[in-house]
């Protein structure tokens, strides 16, 4: 279907300029939303002639979004959800929850107005952005957290997900060594006395090596004793 715009549209063009849009784009957003008209010769002479009405309105739109962007831009909103210890979300944030939030703040928006590739669904700081007008966008931070303290820690640089792995993994380091035997310094320091002893009575001495060496000789010579004794019989 062929339009023409009656404020500016992103990847569209300005304020005046005809294009071809899909029939459905145009019948379902454009035309109802009043930011297009049919580009019929009817429709193009009262653009012409509501011309510049259309572009002081839109400035006027475009200075009151300006002033909203000064409160709203760089401003972080916090988003109390439940999650795993991951991190990830039990359900998600969506548009609406970010409108409604900016809403509750005092800046009136739309769900459409928020601009969200998915729904957030993990712990964080999230950039958003949200389209005060065709030519003016603010950028928020969504701060998604468990708790309110843990918002401000965020906030601060911190991040609570892994703090939360480190957590569980002292615990089962603890939890190992309450399982294991439990040995006092004391013992293990006389364990590590006695050992010398221990090595010095397992190693035989030279005295012990000579007594062993006779007895073997003077078995010998009984031995040799008795073989004479049979032959003279």
């Amino acid at each position: 279907m062929q339009i023409v715009l009656l404020e500016r549209i992103a990847r569209l063009g300005q304020m005046g300029d005809v294009v071809n849009v899909k029939d459905g784009y145009a019948r379902n957003y454009l035309l109802p939303q009043g930011k297009a008209l049919r580009a019929n010769k009817a429709n193009l002479e009262r653009f012409e002639q509501d011309r510049a009405q259309l572009e002081a309105r839109n400035l006027e739109r475009k200075a009151d979004a300006e002033a909203v962007d000064g409160k709203l831009n760089g401003e972080s909103f916090v988003v109390i959800r439940q999650s795993g210890d991951t991190g990830q979300l039990y359900g998600s944030v969506t548009t609406r929850d970010i409108a409604e939030l900016l809403s509750q703040s005092g800046f009136e928006t739309a769900r459409n107005q928020i601009v969200l590739a998915e729904p957030i669904k993990i712990l964080g700081l999230h950039e958003v952005n949200v389209i005060l007008h065709p030519e003016v966008t603010s950028t928020v931070i969504v701060n998604v957290a468990r708790t309110e303290d843990e918002a401000e820690r965020q906030a601060a640089g911190e991040d609570v997900t892994a703090e939360q792995a480190e957590e569980e993994e002292t615990i089962a380091v603890e939890e190992v060594f309450d399982d294991g035997v439990a040995v006092s310094l004391d013992d293990a320091e006389a364990s590590d006395e006695d050992a010398p002893a221990e090595e010095a009575a397992e190693t035989p001495t030279a005295e012990a090596e000579e007594a062993v060496a006779e007895e073997a000789t003077d078995a010998e010579a009984d031995e040799e004793s008795s073989d004479n004794e049979e032959e003279s019989e």
